[in-house]
């Protein structure tokens, strides 16, 4: 539409004629909307508000006066409030090249004055307090030509050929160079023992590979002798199966046989041994029986016979005092007691017979014993005998 005018959005339109802008301003200032404008009576004109973009190389002395070249880029743009665009419209409206340039001139001055108040070793390891140093200086004088910093940034430093900056970063040098050469001689090593692992691990799966081979082949060569040898296997398997049923079988045999034997020979021997045993027994007790029997009627007949023979004794005794020079010392009684003493050695002769016939087991001998010693009582001795009155019998 004729007359309506739009700024772009990086733009401040500034409109002079007419009224007066803001804070007493000679123009008046439209950013983000058009604006109907007068032609003829109204003038228009655009300023930037994009970013610029200024570059500074400053040879500084530091506080040790060191000469450093520093070279420094700054980013700047026209403050997006009304009185920055006022400030900077007035000012660089009709040259707006003119920020870049003075912004420059601005920084330059700044830059030198901290610069002369470090070392170089501050400025070298200390950029970044070197730009806020700057920037925090060289704020208020560009807010007051309505510029607004956003970056400062140090590019480089050098000191030419005073060699400062090399001799001091050169410890750090050999330092790095050092940690190079021990972390290329640590990959080395690491590569090299990587390698011998990678070639132990190969020769450990040849070897595994070469043992799984050779079991295979050997159970293949198992598998085929087993299959060869399965028929004269299997044939002395039943052979020997039969070889076993057949030893079984003979054992069976063998075994009835002997309990036949058992049955048919040694039952009957070893009965009949036993009857011959048992009547063989028999006939030792009966005889035994027998004996005794025979025995104790010998002793019977004995005792009879002694008893009986006993007044022979006892008179055959007296027959033989008859002789004999007796002194009866006693008189009647001594007498009495010759006579008692008689028949008592005749019963003692009697009991000494049967003794001598039980530890006999013959009866014959203890017959003939028994016999004997009756004689030799009998024989009494001669002698002189004397009598007297007072006293007992005593016979020389």
């Amino acid at each position: 539409m004729f007359g309506y005018r739009v700024p772009a959005p990086d733009e401040a339109m500034l409109i002079s004629g007419g009224r007066r802008g803001l804070g007493g301003a000679p123009f008046r200032v439209v950013t983000g909307h058009g604006k109907f404008v007068l032609p003829v009576f109204r003038k228009v004109r655009f300023l930037t508000l994009s970013m610029c973009e200024s570059e500074v190389t400053e040879t500084c002395v530091t506080r040790q006066g060191i000469a450093l070249h520093v070279r420094a880029v700054i980013a700047f743009k026209v403050g997006n409030d009304h009185e920055s665009i006022i400030n900077a419209g007035q000012r660089f409206l009709s040259d707006q090249e003119q920020m870049s340039v003075l912004t420059g001139r601005i920084f330059a001055g700044h830059l030198r004055a901290i610069i002369g108040s470090m070392t170089v070793e501050e400025i070298v390891t200390e950029r970044q307090k070197l730009a806020a140093e700057v920037l925090d200086t060289s704020k208020t004088e560009m807010a007051k030509i309505g510029l607004i910093v956003d970056s400062l940034q140090i590019q480089s430093i050098d000191d030419g050929d005073t060699g400062y900056i090399d001799a001091m970063s050169a410890p750090h040098k050999a330092a790095i160079q050092r940690q190079a050469q021990i972390a290329q001689a640590q990959a080395t090593q690491a590569s090299v023992e990587a390698e011998q692992a990678a070639a132990r691990k190969q020769a450990e799966y040849a070897r595994q590979t070469a043992i799984v081979k050779a079991e295979y082949s050997a159970e293949v060569d198992r598998a085929q002798a087993q299959a060869g040898q399965a028929g004269p296997l299997a044939q002395a398997h039943a052979q020997q199966e039969v070889l076993a049923a057949q030893t079984e079988l003979a054992q069976r045999q063998a075994r009835l046989r002997q309990e036949q034997l058992v049955a048919e020979v040694v039952r009957p021997a070893e009965a009949e041994a036993e009857r011959v045993r048992i009547l063989a027994a028999a006939e030792a007790q009966r005889m035994k029986i027998q004996a005794e029997a025979a025995a104790s009627y010998d002793r019977v007949a004995l005792d009879r016979m002694l008893i009986d023979q006993l007044p022979q004794i006892v008179k055959e005794a007296a027959g033989g005092l008859a002789g004999a020079n007796v002194n009866v010392l006693n008189g009647a009684d001594g007498l009495g007691e010759l006579a008692a003493g008689l028949v008592s050695q005749g019963l003692t002769i009697l009991d000494s017979v049967r003794q001598n016939l039980n530890g006999n087991d013959q009866a014959s001998d203890g017959e003939r014993s028994g016999k004997s010693a009756v004689e030799g009582l009998l024989q009494l001795p001669t002698g002189k005998a004397r009598k007297s009155d007072d006293g007992p019998v005593d016979v020389d």
